[in-house]
């Protein structure tokens, strides 16, 4: 199975797997056709193409196309999201080679990460409509407004392309982006983010950043945009990674590099200083947010755009909508890595209902005392995983995503005040509604393990209750007989 190229081939493929309708109503993309989106989203249903979009003729829309892992495994052209973190562990946790055998290996390590490399490319599909200078409108795009108080209409699912200018590593970021017609978007780039790492060193030298704002592409690209992918590897060859071979892309005049199969490319700068308030927006937390500070204002100098093009489109709320599927993505690919770094880590489940960011679970092999607080504080230390509000630790025989056992090993295993731990004063996710201050709380540990007897008093864990093996096997008889096996 190939991963598919663009945003059409991906789109033929889920329509030929029956993941596709396609909607002939004429709907609006303010709140009309984001209603339809969140509850076919909600009932876990098919990805959605409108094809009658009022007010915007000649642009489709498409919708919920990651809303399952099936669709997203499609995407990126594997039968285990794992898969993709192992390519990555074995890129970036290579060994020198020490004998010739070894290095002839290394070379061809070294020849297989050529393959995942982005290609550039003279043409590109985007440039069949080129719209610039004081003719631009970025009105003229079905972008979304999704919920009845949101302050404007959004890009709700736009890749955000920068280059760092101090490094010249290519970032892809999915973040809010509002518009300001004609010519302005305000991105609503957090703290934490590249993106705004980027901007922030141009700024520091005082010169415009360049950026891209990109709607519907390779889906490797758009999916890596908001993988959590350390720094400083280059997003565009993380996408190619993902997909197993190198993405096309086109240099914009600007300079950003951008995928070359893309529907609706912005392209501009962000210059120094140049703030805006943006929102409110109704966020994946379920609640408005509502401006706290201002964000950079992006001047857009042309619109590349696709014939007949395709928007592509989210809608964001209270879970689960195609966001969640999209966690539990990121979840499957980065496990290996975490393994990587944490040996004693078995599995990892971020709960759909726990916004992702706001709660994990996670289980280990246990061999020594402290070993779950460890292992909280070293998750919380690695990259997007910092923005974990709670951690439950519990044994490697507790199926992590069985949230059943998952509240008995916290019930049975855990003493409030040996086992639970709150740490104060925390970088947090800015948009989480709890916080007094955004993007500065506090996080929870739960040691739901079973104690070792350092832990415990000096005394043996209790013994479980196991039923007797061959009483079980005539209790099984007995229930085949009675038909209640």
């Amino acid at each position: 199975m190939q991963a598919p190229r663009d945003l059409r081939e991906f789109l033929e493929v889920l329509e030929e797997r029956g993941e596709l309708r396609r909607i002939r109503e004429p709907l609006s993309p303010v709140l009309e056709i984001p209603a339809v989106l969140r509850r076919v989203m909600e009932r876990r249903g098919p990805a959605l193409l409108f094809e009658n979009v009022k007010g915007y003729p000649g642009w489709r829309v498409a919708g919920n196309i990651f809303g399952s892992l099936e669709r997203i495994k499609l995407a990126l052209g594997v039968e285990n999201l794992e898969e993709i973190g192992w390519r990555l562990v074995s890129q970036a946790w290579r060994q020198p080679p020490m004998t010739l055998g070894g290095k002839l290996r290394s070379l061809k390590e070294v020849m297989d990460l050529g393959r995942y490399t982005p290609r550039l490319v003279r043409r590109a599909a985007f440039q069949e409509t080129v719209v610039e200078g004081e003719k631009v409108d970025v009105s003229s795009i079905p972008a979304f407004k999704s919920w009845p108080r949101d302050g404007g209409r959004y890009i709700t699912f736009g890749q955000v392309y920068t280059v760092d200018p101090a490094t010249g590593v290519t970032n892809i970021g999915v973040y809010r982006v509002m518009l300001r017609p004609p010519r302005e978007l305000v991105i609503h780039w957090q703290l934490h983010k590249r993106g705004r790492h980027a901007y922030l060193e141009a700024a520091k030298r005082g010169e415009p950043l360049p950026v891209a704002v990109v709607v519907g592409s390779d889906p490797a690209a758009m999916l890596a945009g908001v993988m959590p992918v350390p720094y400083p590897l280059d997003k565009l060859l993380f996408a190619g990674v993902m997909a197993g071979r190198g993405v096309e892309v086109y240099r914009l005049p600007n300079g950003v590099p951008v995928p070359a199969s893309s529907e609706l490319v912005l392209e501009g700068y962000v210059e120094p200083g140049r703030l805006s308030e943006e929102g409110p927006f109704g966020d994946h937390w379920g609640y408005y947010d509502k401006p706290t500070e201002k964000f950079p204002v992006m001047t857009v100098e042309r619109m590349w755009i696709r014939s007949n093009p395709v928007y592509v489109g989210t809608v964001v709320g209270k879970p689960v909508l195609e966001d969640a599927y999209i966690g539990k993505a990121v979840e499957r690919i980065f496990l290996p890595v975490i393994r990587t770094l944490l040996p004693e880590v078995v599995d990892i489940n971020m709960p759909e209902y726990g916004v992702f960011q706001g709660v994990a679970i996670v289980s280990i092999r246990k061999t020594y005392p402290g070993q779950a607080k460890k292992v909280m504080m070293a998750l919380w230390g690695l990259g997007q995983m910092a923005l974990t509000k709670i951690i439950i630790v519990v044994d490697e025989d507790i199926n992590v995503h069985d949230l059943n056992q998952v509240l008995w090993a916290v019930a049975a295993h855990v003493d409030p005040q040996r086992d639970v731990v709150v740490v104060p004063g925390t970088h947090t996710d800015q948009l989480d509604p709890a916080t007094p201050v955004p993007g500065y709380g506090s996080k929870l540990g739960i040691d739901a393990t079973r104690k070792l007897p350092e832990e415990y008093g000096g005394k043996a864990w209790p013994e479980e209750v196991e039923p007797d093996p061959q009483v079980e096997e005539e209790a099984a008889k007995v229930l085949e007989k009675l038909g209640l096996a």
